[in-house]
């Protein structure tokens, strides 16, 4: 029987009124109608009207009738599950009868609606909806066509993965022949929705569309040409999605798919241009980007290139016209949030010279959508030089000579921006052409135009290693000085573009600004008293990068006595509840850290403001986990920052900390924060933990029993970065125990031996397991020597590439004691202790006294003729080294 409903005359007026007020501008009035909306729902019919005025009130006007069905969503949304059967049934019928409505926006909010109801598990409860729309596709009448596709396109983009399981029986075998009929459809929209709903079952390479797939490419090839945007775009989006997932289908028609999007990225519609674009970066991951692509560079360059240009709307929206407006405050939406990179304690190699950091991608245009065919040009510019190294550079060295020194400010901005995205691939191709360009560079920097000063600064910094590989007082130091003069813009997007740059120039230079520490100190505390909001944050990563870069030089009063009293004037007037406190507790720990004893005039009231923040965060997380409708989760932020600073304290002032850790109760605090279920609050405290024991043991030495068996559970590789801290920090308490650390070998060595034999485990994780390892063979040699055998190699290869350094140092004892006491364990892999020992440059006498005796006593157990035969399968510097160092 069909549920017969009417709504009362009075209701519908009273619902109908809360429709108009809701569109009110006013916020009490919203909230007013919030609050309203939320009493009616405790009448099990309410959802009965929003149905209602929806799909049969024809006399209102269309936003409101939307509206209703939007509040609709939203109360499926939140309490489906409690609809009584009647209103479920009848709001099934009114949408599948309403499908169809003469107005675009009516049509819309139901398949919203549908859809919604689809997500909520409904797809098996209403299992005439599908069949029933895959019908109403192939009727007359436009609107109902369109109504049902629309429908299904939201369908397949909110519930993909159960269209294709069991749980449906398959569906889509029947569903997408269906929608491959639709591409040649005479309507636009159409056409359209049919390529969007066969799009999203690519990725996921879905049985039933892969044995379709040969029609699927031959139909988006008939469509190439579309007269319509929206399929052109989609067709865009199929074929970058099929080069990652189906390559070998595409690539008999390799040669026309790449001229075709040559095309397209310079499509007269921006969204069809930047999908095709995005065809660019996704090739350059394929292995066979190069050979597709080297014939095709003549012309691709150029279109790439051009679209790095500034449209007229995107300068209209970066207000490129406003030079001057760093008085003008910042909107707080402008603020992005900040991210806080939580401490991972690392090993130092060898090699070290440019650590591989994937922050500083093509330059960043804020206020614009955040990705546009500006950005998405210069990315696949960059990942293509990347592949082609310095095989583009006749492509692009004519371009760029017009570009630069083109009179419009727009076409030399873009050639900047050129010249920057190309800076990592074809770098060694670039260098005899810097001589000149880095100075012609250094001159944009005062050009009158902001943007063009702005993309300078970021070109620059993508130079600044081999600037900084020259003498310094042919590019270093003008390029300092000039940088230095654009923090202080009166543009606030060169302060920031500059600011950046110059903290990349302080990572690659370290010592060599030494000499130029008063001057730039001069300019970064003006800069205090000069920016707004935003930039603010920005310059305390540019006071921290300063310091991690320069160290111990920074610790001199005339440089403390600038730096310092800005920084507590902000630490002064910021409250413990504002996020602006993370950056400035990330740069006050790097000043901490370098500043060692000069940082101990402002300690105290630095740690005790960490410590409260930990201890206010544990307790807000203890209300709100007691009863959490009462309380607010907390922001955890707060805590590993505080928690990070600390760390940044204990590893600047050392042995001082210990009367401001005797005087607090950190160490109580600490134990919460080891078993915090949030990984990061973990990973911080053990950095701490790691600190305050190599700082000041006697207070951590009577909590040991405590913290073993909570370290011992964090050895878990699934959390890489709370692993690796946790290690490191039973590493450094053993050190401290000495032969008392024979009770807690158990808990934790297990683990260790796992984690080093595991395939895949990242470098610093396999450094750091093989140095607690040794550590703990050091003290406790009887506990961890039986099981040599089972480390003993990756041990080796994992710690032959860093530096000699203490913890290095102790690790080897160990192993060296570790052999003595089991020499059969080293037998099988004794070629790789040989590498590891031949690893080290300077090791103190009597450790190379150690390594002599092992080596020596190893080539008389085997005998002469033996060991000729085995050490002539080291290689020559190897061999060399061994003979030279060691005399075997």
């Amino acid at each position: 029987m069909e549920y017969e409903w009417k709504p009362d005359e009075q209701g519908l007026q009273q619902i109908l009124q809360l429709l108009k007020e809701s569109q009110s501008p006013d916020t009490t009035t919203q909230r007013a109608v919030q609050h309203k909306l939320e009493q009616l729902n405790q009448y099990p019919d309410f959802n009965n009207y929003l149905i209602f005025v929806l799909t049969k009130l024809k006399s209102e006007d269309e936003p409101t009738r939307s509206l209703s069905g939007l509040i609709l969503k939203n109360n499926v949304k939140a309490h489906f599950h409690s609809f009584p059967n009647g209103v479920t049934e009848f709001i099934k019928s009114e949408c599948l009868n309403n499908i169809g409505d003469s107005s675009p926006l009516i049509r819309a909010t139901v398949g919203i609606l549908v859809t919604t109801i689809a997500s909520k598990g409904e797809l098996q409860n209403w299992p005439e909806l599908l069949p029933k729309l895959c019908s109403l596709l192939d009727s007359e009448d436009y609107n109902t066509c369109e109504g049902a596709f629309g429908a299904l396109q939201k369908i397949c983009e909110d519930s993909a993965e159960i269209l294709d399981s069991d749980v449906l029986d398959r569906p889509l075998n029947i569903m997408i022949p269906k929608f491959l009929q639709f591409f040649k459809h005479s309507s636009p929209k159409i056409r359209s929705h049919a390529v969007a709903c066969v799009n999203q079952f690519i990725i996921s390479r879905t049985q039933a569309l892969m044995l379709h797939i040969d029609s699927f490419i031959e139909n988006l090839f008939a469509l190439a040409g579309d007269e319509e945007p929206e399929v052109r775009k989609n067709v865009c989006r199929a074929l970058v999605m099929l080069l990652e997932v189906q390559m070998d289908r595409l690539l008999p028609h390799m040669i026309s798919i790449v001229e075709y999007m040559l095309q397209r990225t310079q499509d007269q519609d921006e969204n069809v241009a930047l999908e095709a674009c995005e065809f660019w970066l996704t090739l350059a991951e394929q292995p066979i980007c190069k050979d597709v692509l080297c014939r095709h560079l003549t012309k691709l360059i150029p279109v790439l290139v051009n679209g790095m240009k500034y449209s007229e709307i995107d300068i209209i929206l970066l207000k490129g016209d406003i030079e001057e407006d760093e008085a003008i405050p910042d909107s707080e939406q402008d603020i992005r949030p900040r991210f806080h990179r939580s401490r991972t304690v690392a090993q130092q190699h060898e090699e070290d010279g440019i650590e591989d950091d994937d922050g500083d991608d093509v330059d960043d245009d804020d206020t614009i959508s955040d990705w546009n065919l500006r950005k998405c040009s210069a990315a696949a510019l960059d990942v293509l030089a990347n592949v082609f190294r310095d095989e583009f550079l006749p492509h692009i060295l004519p371009l760029l000579k017009e570009l630069l020194f083109h009179p419009k400010w727009v076409v030399k901005e873009s050639g900047i921006l050129v010249l920057g995205a190309i800076a990592e691939g074809c770098m060694q191709g670039m260098i005899p052409y810097l001589p000149e360009l880095i100075p012609h560079l250094i001159q944009c920097l005062s050009n009158k135009k902001a943007l063009v000063r702005s993309i300078t600064c970021w070109t620059l910094s993508r130079y600044a290693h081999w600037v900084v590989s020259q003498p310094p007082d042919i590019y270093l130091k003008p390029l300092m000085t000039e940088l230095l003069k654009r923090i202080l813009d009166s543009n606030k997007r060169v302060q920031e573009a500059a600011c950046s740059a110059f903290a990349t120039l302080e990572e690659e230079a370290c010592t060599e600004l030494v000499p130029y520490l008063a001057y730039i100190l001069d300019t970064l505390v003006f800069a205090f008293s000069k920016y707004q909001h935003k930039n603010l944050l920005i310059l305390y990563d540019a006071i921290g990068t300063l310091a991690d870069s320069v160290g111990h030089h920074l610790n001199k009063p005339e440089y403390i006595q600038m730096l310092m009293p800005p920084l507590i004037q902000k630490w002064n007037m910021l409250k413990d509840e504002d996020k602006d406190l993370f950056p400035l507790l990330e740069c006050l720990s790097s000043v901490a850290t370098a500043l060692q004893s000069g940082f101990l005039p402002y300690c105290e009231p630095v740690y005790q403001r960490c410590v409260n923040l930990v201890q206010k965060t544990l307790a807000q997380a203890m209300v709100h986990n007691a009863q959490p409708d009462q309380y607010e989760a907390p922001d955890k932020d707060f805590m590993i920052v505080a928690l990070d600073l600390l760390s940044g304290l204990a590893e600047g002032l050392g042995g001082n900390i210990e009367q401001l850790v005797a005087r607090s109760n950190i160490l109580t605090l600490m134990y919460q924060c080891m078993q915090d279920k949030m990984p990061e609050v973990r990973q911080s405290s053990f950095a701490l933990l790691g600190d305050l024991t190599k700082a000041c043991f006697q207070h951590v030495k009577p909590c040991i029993a405590d913290f073993m068996p909570i370290l011992g559970t964090n050895l878990n590789p699934e959390f890489i970065s709370v692993c690796n801290n946790a290690t490191w920090a039973i590493g450094e308490i053993s050190i401290q125990m000495g032969i008392e650390m024979h009770p807690y070998i158990p808990m934790v060595l297990h683990q260790l031996v796992e984690i080093i034999n595991r395939p895949n485990t990242p470098k610093t994780l396999l450094e750091n397991t093989a140095i607690t390892i040794g550590r703990l063979g050091y003290v406790c040699p009887q506990e961890v020597a039986p099981m040599l055998q089972q480390f003993i190699r990756p041990w080796c290869t994992s710690l032959r590439n860093i530096r000699d350094n203490e913890e290095k140092d102790s690790a080897f004892r160990g192993i060296c004691t570790m052999i003595s006491v089991n020499p059969s364990g080293v037998v099988q892999d004794f070629i790789f202790f040989c590498d590891a020992v031949a690893s080290w440059i300077s090791p103190k006498d009597d450790l190379r006294d150690m390594f002599c005796k092992i080596l020596h006593g190893f080539k008389n157990q085997v005998g002469d003729e033996n060991w000729r035969r085995f050490s002539d399968q080291f290689p020559l510097p190897l061999k060399e080294r061994l003979a030279a160092y060691y005399g075997v």
